[in-house]
C-alpha cells in the first residue's frame, strides 16, 4: 500500500510540473505539419479503430479497455515523433503531446477527488442507508419505477452516472426479483435518468466537466439545460409508466446502519465542489485545483476520525433477501483511511481517459479533426452537427466524441455548446451499450435487462431526445 500511495504521490506532482506557456505553445503548433494525406496518418488511423474495436468487444474478449487504448495512444505518438523528427521538428510534437498531457492531468485530479469522495460515501454506508431506506418504504412498483428514476436524476448530477444507476438498479432489483418486467423496464428508465442528470451540472458527467474545465460555459450557464434536461427523462418515463404493473411487491426489510461520519463526508463533498467553482470563477484557477484543497478536508477529517476512533456496528445490508448480513469486518477495518480510497479509483476507466486523450489529440495534431469540423460544422451547419453528436454517442463513448469537438474547438455561440453538451450527455440513452451506466446495469441485471431490452423502448427514448433539443432552443434561443 505504502507503494502505492508513493506511485500515486508521483503522478500527482508530476501533473503540476506540466505548466507552461500558452503563447509558446500556440506560436509552436503553427508549425504543426498535416498529414492527414500521409501514409502515417493513415496507419495511426487504422491503430485507432483496432483499439476500439478491442474497446467494444470489452467483454466478450474480457481485456481491459485501458490497455488496447493505452497502446494506440503510444504507437500513434510513436509514429508522429518519427516523422517530426526525419523533419527537425521534434519540438513541435513534444509541445502538442504536452498539451494533451496536460489537458489529462487536469481531468485526472478532479475525477481523483471526486471519486475519492464517493468511495468514502459508500464505505460509510451512505449510499447502503438510502438503499434501505427505499427497500422499507413498502412502495408500489409504479411508485418505485418513478422514485428510482428521479433519484437518479439528481444523484447522478454531483456522482458519476454509472455508480448512481447501480445503486438504483440494487434497489429495483431487491424489491423487483420476483417481477422481470419491471426490473428490465426500470433499468432503461434509470439509465436515461442517470445520462439527462449528468447533463445539466459540471459534475455530473465527463462531458459537462471537460466544457467547463476549458472555460468555453461558465458553471452556473449549465443550468439553463436543467428543464431540456428533465424534459428528456419525463417523455420516455411518461411512456413506461404504462408497462409497470400495478400491484405491490412482497414487503421486504433491511436493515443498515451508517458509519460514524457519514454525514460530515457528505458536507464536505459539497464544501469541495463549491470551492473548485469559487477557484474557477472567482479567481481564474484550474477547477482542479480547488478539487485538491477540498480532498484536504477528507483528509483532515479522516485524521480526526483515525485519532478519536471507537468501535461501530457493522451492520450489513443484504436487500435480495431482506435479512441482516453478518459482522465480517475487523477492527482494523472500520478505520477510515483516505488513500484506502484513492487506492480503489476505477483505474481502468481512468487510464482509458488518458488513451483517449491522447490518441484524439493525436488526430488533432494529424490533421483529420480539422477537416471533420469542416465537414460537421462548415458544411452541415452548427445545430445538425451538433443533433448528430448525439447520435454518434450512441455508438461511440461520449468522452472520445466531445474531446474531439473540444479539439477542433469550432466557431459557436454559447447557444450551440449547451447543445452539443447535451446532445453528447443524453445520445447515450438511445442504446444500452451508448453510457457506462447501460454496460455496467447489463452486468448488474444480466438477463433481466439486455441490449434488446432497451433497444424495444429507442423510439421513446428518441422522442425524448428530440424534446430535450426542442426545449432548449426555445428556452435558451436568445443564446444562439
Amino acid at each position: 500500500m505504502k507503494d502505492l500511495n508513493k506511485v500515486l504521490l508521483g503522478s500527482l506532482a508530476g501533473a503540476g510540473l506540466m505548466l507552461f506557456s500558452t503563447n509558446v505553445l500556440a506560436e509552436t503548433l503553427s508549425q504543426a505539419l498535416d498529414l492527414s494525406g500521409h501514409w502515417v496518418g493513415f496507419l495511426c488511423i487504422g491503430i485507432f479503430t483496432i483499439a476500439y474495436l478491442f474497446v467494444v468487444l470489452e467483454e466478450v474478449l474480457e481485456l481491459r479497455k485501458s490497455k488496447p487504448m493505452m497502446l494506440a495512444a503510444a504507437l500513434i505518438w510513436v509514429a508522429i515523433a518519427l516523422v517530426y523528427k526525419d523533419q527537425g521538428l521534434s519540438s513541435v510534437a513534444e509541445t502538442a503531446i504536452r498539451h494533451d498531457v496536460l489537458d489529462y492531468g487536469e481531468l485526472l485530479l478532479f475525477l481523483i477527488v471526486s471519486i475519492a469522495y464517493i468511495n468514502a460515501m459508500e464505505e460509510r454506508r451512505v449510499f447502503d442507508s438510502l438503499r434501505a431506506w427505499l427497500v422499507n418504504q413498502g412502495l408500489n412498483y409504479r411508485q418505485l419505477f418513478w422514485v428510482t428514476g428521479i433519484l437518479a436524476f439528481f444523484i447522478s448530477s454531483v456522482s458519476n452516472n454509472m455508480t448512481t444507476a447501480m445503486l438504483m438498479c440494487a434497489v429495483v432489483m431487491a424489491v423487483g426479483k420476483d417481477n422481470p418486467k419491471f426490473v428490465g423496464v426500470s433499468c432503461v428508465n434509470t439509465v436515461v435518468a442517470a445520462n439527462a442528470g449528468g447533463a445539466f451540472c459540471p459534475f455530473g458527467d465527463i462531458t459537462t466537466l471537460m466544457v467547463w474545465q476549458k472555460g468555453i460555459i461558465e458553471f452556473w450557464t449549465f443550468f439553463k439545460l436543467f428543464v431540456p434536461s428533465v424534459v428528456n427523462f419525463l417523455i420516455p418515463a411518461a411512456i413506461m409508466h404504462f408497462a409497470i404493473p400495478k400491484t405491490q411487491p412482497a414487503p421486504i426489510h433491511a436493515k443498515v446502519v451508517t458509519r460514524r461520519g457519514a454525514k460530515r463526508i457528505v458536507v464536505l463533498f459539497l464544501l469541495t465542489v463549491l470551492t473548485a467553482v469559487g477557484f474557477q470563477n472567482s479567481l481564474q484557477l484550474p477547477a482542479a485545483v480547488g478539487m485538491m484543497a477540498g480532498l484536504t478536508y477528507l483528509q483532515l477529517f479522516g485524521y480526526f476520525l483515525h485519532i478519536t476512533h471507537r468501535d461501530e456496528p457493522e451492520l450489513g445490508l443484504d436487500p435480495m433477501s431482506g435479512e441482516e448480513a453478518p459482522d465480517t469486518g475487523s477492527e482494523d477495518s472500520l478505520r477510515f483511511d483516505v488513500f484506502h480510497h484513492l487506492a480503489r479509483m476505477e483505474w481502468d476507466t481512468l487510464l482509458f481517459f488518458y488513451g483517449v486523450v491522447l490518441c484524439v489529440g493525436g488526430m488533432n495534431f494529424l490533421g483529420y479533426l480539422k477537416r471533420l469540423s469542416v465537414f460537421l460544422y462548415d458544411e452541415l451547419g452548427a445545430t445538425p452537427a451538433n443533433v448528430l453528436v448525439g447520435v454518434i454517442s450512441a455508438l461511440i463513448d461520449n468522452i472520445p466524441v466531445m474531446f474531439a469537438i473540444l479539439a477542433m474547438r469550432p466557431e459557436m455561440s454559447e447557444g450551440q455548446w449547451l447543445l452539443v453538451t447535451l446532445t453528447a450527455g443524453v445520445g447515450g440513452s438511445l442504446l444500452s451499450v451508448g453510457s457506462a451506466a447501460g454496460v455496467a446495469l447489463m452486468g448488474q441485471a444480466k438477463g433481466l435487462y439486455t441490449f434488446m431490452t432497451h433497444l424495444k423502448w429507442a423510439p421513446v427514448i428518441a422522442l425524448g431526445y428530440l424534446g430535450s433539443v426542442g426545449v432548449h432552443f426555445l428556452m435558451n434561443a436568445a443564446l444562439f
